[in-house]
């Protein structure tokens, strides 16, 4: 099986993992982007867990004039909606799929993995999570859109998967309300959906870290 390459933390490398979090970076970074907020999340050393963080590959990206970057799907066009390559996006979601399975082979049971992704990433994220045939322990969708919200299978496995959405106000790159919009397709489909909105841009902040660390130590 070849799987994407990733950047791995784990925050007792002696001791046995008791959950992973598969956390997908945005357009034009890589598995390194969120490493150092492992440290910013002070998890008890008790909770073992580990962070698996992939590296999309990369491909010519339409809105960049072709431009090769670290992408996990390309768009066609910035609007509001975008129109993007729903086939690559998917197809990173069945890659996201392997890593999970990887997880459970490795002795992680799929109710203590969680998916997290920012902007790109999160938009992977929903269709990979919602759509897995195991129960997973949660969906982390930061900065992001429910870009297949149209198309994905959903899995009754994970009807009752907790979701915690995390937006920016002033996020002039994915607006707020587009997160808003994936709160509001969630639960209408009967989801549990947290959403919680901060006054910063296309980024992470502080107070966020803290909510998320807070919401993962709940998880496991």
């Amino acid at each position: 099986m070849n799987y994407l390459p990733c950047v791995e933390v784990q925050l007792n490398p002696q001791a046995e993992v008791v959950g992973s979090i598969i956390w997908l970076h945005g357009l034009g970074a890589d598995g390194n982007d969120f490493v150092p907020v492992v440290r910013e999340l002070h998890l008890p050393a008790t909770l073992n867990l580990r962070f698996v963080f992939p590296h999309a590959a990369s491909i010519p990206i339409t809105i960049n004039n072709g431009y090769v970057m670290p992408a996990w799907y390309d768009i066609y066009e910035m609007t509001l909606d975008r129109k993007i390559d729903t086939a690559q996006l998917c197809a990173s979601a069945a890659q996201v799929h392997a890593l999970i399975e990887r997880e459970i082979e490795r002795g992680v049971p799929s109710e203590k993995i969680v998916i997290a992704g920012f902007s790109q990433g999160g938009a992977v994220a929903y269709e990979a999570a919602l759509s897995f045939t195991k129960p997973l322990a949660g969906l982390l969708a930061l900065s992001t859109y429910f870009a297949t919200h149209e198309t994905i299978v959903e899995n009754t496995a994970n009807k009752n998967i907790p979701i915690l959405i995390q937006q920016g106000s002033e996020d002039s790159v994915v607006s707020e309300v587009l997160g808003q919009r994936a709160y509001r397709q969630l639960t209408d489909r009967g989801y549990a959906v947290q959403y919680e909105s901060y006054p910063m841009g296309h980024t992470l902040c502080g107070e966020q870290v803290v909510a998320i660390s807070k919401w993962l130590q709940e998880r496991f």
